[in-house]
Parts: C-alpha cells; sequence; structure tokens
C-alpha cells in the first residue's frame, strides 16, 4: 500500500463535492505542501511568524493588520472577542463572562446560520433584526440599514454581516450606520473567494473585520484562515490567542501585531487559546494565499470547467436525467447539475446522491439542491482522472435500474 489513508485503514473518497470541511477540505498545492513540510523543521517564535504573516495578509487584502487564524469560524470568535475587550487584559481574562461590558451583537435575522455560533461563545448575545419576507414567501422585503442604527444601544459591541451574493442590506450601507455610532462591523466572509477582488472588497466597503476560511479556493492548510482589519482589533485578537505563558519581563512581542507599552500586563491564555495554529498552518496559508492572489482566474475557471465536462462526457446519456453546466464568468465557480426525472426513474436523487457515497470508489456530489430532484457536481477538489471515475459511477448507477 502506497497510500497513507490505505495504511491507516480509511477510505479516500473523491470528492465532487468542494471543499466543505466534513470532506477535508481542499487540495494542497505542491509548492504549500513542501512550504509546510519545510517549516515544520525548524522552530520559531510564533508571535514573530504571525507578525510577518500579518504584514502578507495586510499588503493583499488593503487592511490595517491580518492575523492567521485556525480557520474563518476561529476569526469570527477571535474577532468577537477583540470587539467585546477591546485592549483591556483584564476583561479578555474574564470572557466569556460578559458582564459589566459591552455584549451583543447585531445581526440581520435573514444572515442567522449555524457558524455564528462561534460569535455566540464569546459570551454575546445575538440580537435579530427585520423580517426577511422574501425568503419565507409572504413578500418582498428583509432587514434594511435603519433597522440596524435603530437596535444600536449602548450594550452593542458590533454588527455581524455574513457576505452572500444575496445578502442586504448593503454592506456599505451597513457599515455607514454603525460607524456613525462608533460600532464596529464583523463580516463573515469564509467561502467568498474566488474572486480575489473579494480579498479587498469587504474592507474597502468599510468593515472592520473580515474572516476568510484558508482551505476553500484559495487551497491553504484546511485549519487555517485569515482574519483582516483594523490594527487595534487585530492586535486584541492575538491577544487572546496566542501562548502568553512567559514572563513580563521576558515577554517581547513583535511591535507591529502588539504594543506592549498600552497594557498594564499580559493577559492570561485567552478565549482564542483552543483555536491553535500552528507554524506548518501559518507557511502554508501564506504560501498558498500568494499563489491564489497570483494565479490567472480564467485559467481557474477554465480549467474547472474541464474538469466538470470530463464527467458529462464520461458520463454520456443518462436515462430520464439531463446535466446542466453553469458556466458564468462572473461568478468564477462552475456547477455541472445533473437534473432527474425522479417519476419516470423510480429513484429520487437522494437515492442516487447515497448510491454515489456507498459505493466503491465512494463519490461525494453536493446534497444542496437534492430536494428539487438535482444532483450537483463542484471542481475545486477534484484530481486528474476524478471526473472519469464520477462519469463511470454515474453510467454504472442508472444503466443498473434499466
Amino acid at each position: 500500500m502506497s497510500n497513507v489513508y490505505e495504511r491507516l485503514g480509511v477510505r479516500v473518497i473523491i470528492n465532487a463535492n468542494g471543499p466543505a470541511t466534513r470532506l477535508s477540505g481542499s487540495l494542497l498545492s505542491p509548492e504549500v505542501a513542501e512550504a509546510m513540510r519545510e517549516a515544520s523543521q525548524s522552530c520559531v517564535d510564533i508571535a514573530e511568524l504571525q507578525a510577518r504573516a500579518g504584514e502578507v495578509i495586510a499588503e493583499l487584502t488593503g487592511a490595517e493588520a491580518g492575523y492567521v487564524t485556525s480557520g474563518a469560524a476561529a476569526g469570527l470568535l477571535l474577532g468577537t472577542a477583540a470587539c467585546v475587550t477591546g485592549s483591556d487584559p483584564g476583561r479578555m481574562n474574564r470572557l466569556p463572562d460578559t458582564t459589566g461590558m459591552k455584549n451583543q451583537v447585531i445581526i440581520p435575522r435573514s444572515h442567522r446560520n449555524f457558524y455564528d455560533h462561534a460569535v455566540r461563545s464569546a459570551g454575546v448575545q445575538l440580537v435579530e433584526v427585520g423580517i426577511p419576507d422574501r425568503f419565507s414567501g409572504a413578500g418582498v422585503r428583509d432587514t434594511e440599514a435603519w433597522e440596524i442604527g435603530d437596535a444600536i444601544n449602548a450594550q452593542t459591541a458590533a454588527v455581524l454581516y455574513v457576505a452572500q451574493r444575496h445578502a442586504v442590506p448593503p454592506l456599505r450601507r451597513v457599515t455607514e450606520i454603525a460607524h456613525r455610532h462608533g460600532v464596529p462591523v464583523l463580516v463573515d466572509a469564509a467561502g467568498q473567494l474566488p474572486p480575489a477582488d473579494n480579498l479587498r472588497r469587504f474592507i474597502a466597503e468599510g468593515a472592520d473585520l473580515v474572516a476568510f476560511s484558508g482551505g476553500k479556493a484559495i487551497r491553504g492548510p484546511q485549519a487555517s484562515g485569515i482574519l483582516c482589519g483594523r490594527r487595534d482589533l487585530i492586535e486584541s485578537a492575538a491577544l487572546q490567542h496566542l501562548d502568553l505563558d512567559i514572563l513580563w519581563e521576558q515577554w517581547n512581542p513583535p511591535a507591529s501585531l502588539i504594543r506592549k507599552e498600552i497594557l498594564p500586563g499580559a493577559p492570561q491564555h485567552g478565549i482564542g487559546r483552543p483555536c491553535k495554529v500552528g507554524k506548518e498552518e501559518i507557511v502554508g496559508l501564506i504560501t498558498a494565499l500568494r499563489l491564489f492572489v497570483a494565479e490567472d482566474p480564467e485559467a481557474r475557471r477554465c480549467g474547472w470547467v474541464q474538469l466538470l465536462e470530463g464527467i458529462r462526457g464520461t458520463a454520456g446519456e443518462l436515462p430520464h436525467a439531463r446535466f446542466e453546466l453553469t458556466d458564468d464568468p462572473r461568478r468564477e465557480v462552475p456547477a455541472l447539475a445533473l437534473i432527474v426525472d425522479e417519476a419516470a426513474l423510480g429513484r429520487t436523487a437522494l437515492d442516487l446522491l447515497c448510491a454515489l457515497q456507498n459505493g466503491a470508489p465512494s463519490v461525494q456530489a453536493g446534497p444542496g439542491r437534492v430536494r428539487e430532484g438535482v444532483l450537483t457536481f463542484g471542481p475545486m477538489c477534484l484530481r486528474p482522472g476524478d471526473p472519469e471515475q464520477v462519469g463511470w459511477r454515474l453510467r454504472e448507477i442508472f444503466h443498473r435500474e434499466e
């Protein structure tokens, strides 16, 4: 056996879904894997490494400062904690007990999702505003910017904004209103890459902190992410994340990351301490980020289209089903849908999804539209040869039922 997973007795899957965490994220490029291997062979001061990584992130995002986290959710936790405590180490030590602190975070109701658990973990209460009638089918309205301003009070620590194509109100309007009240805006942009322009977009629109995933389109380590934004808030996040088991007299953090002179003392291990990120992840993320920014987006998109065409071409005509390729250059990531006539086939899209998953090789397709009778296939985690195997598995499953 030549594969490490085979030696461990773990199945290798064909990931035709995308870089989801449950499917182990993206595939590292050889350059990133080698950078991580090299990083693993030496020891460094993590604060110094984070400071240098932050400079690279700031340069590529247009933010005042940056930081490498263990994922976008960790970035949300650290960002929230920073908005609550500021630079006060006493408050940092007390989290998640927010007694006597600003402990409310406003969020448009239509932005709620399970990942905001990371925000609540800092000890804050989410305050929902607006009614998403456009999603319930009861109307056309959603949260409006004035409602966010109306909800801000003396206990408001931040506004949380989840960036999506359909997200409203516009971020620029939200930041204008929040800043009018002196309240920072934290943006969850975990999956908003590509396009690479989004690295700068949310900061340019006034966001105070932005969290990105490092293990999706960037193709960094799965346990990595980016937090970028205001320098004072990044400093607070770092103080609540780094290992600070060090004597005050011995402690000399890089001034570009932490201003020791403004602190009465160092906080204890902070609420973000369980979200450890290693030297390998920091180096891997920065290497991957530079490669992602330098890559030609049109070449990347065309390569992804070719992979999806490989699935469609190998599968050929399938009974009671048809393929539909979505290739919109404005969205950059193409998608292949298999639309199933469930009544004629006598099987549901969910049945087919499970058959793909439970067969050999195991093929993981996208489950997002199975209730509509549609299987989706994404290109981001496909390796050479995978599209053909997916196509053959589809032929096997469909023609077995004839």
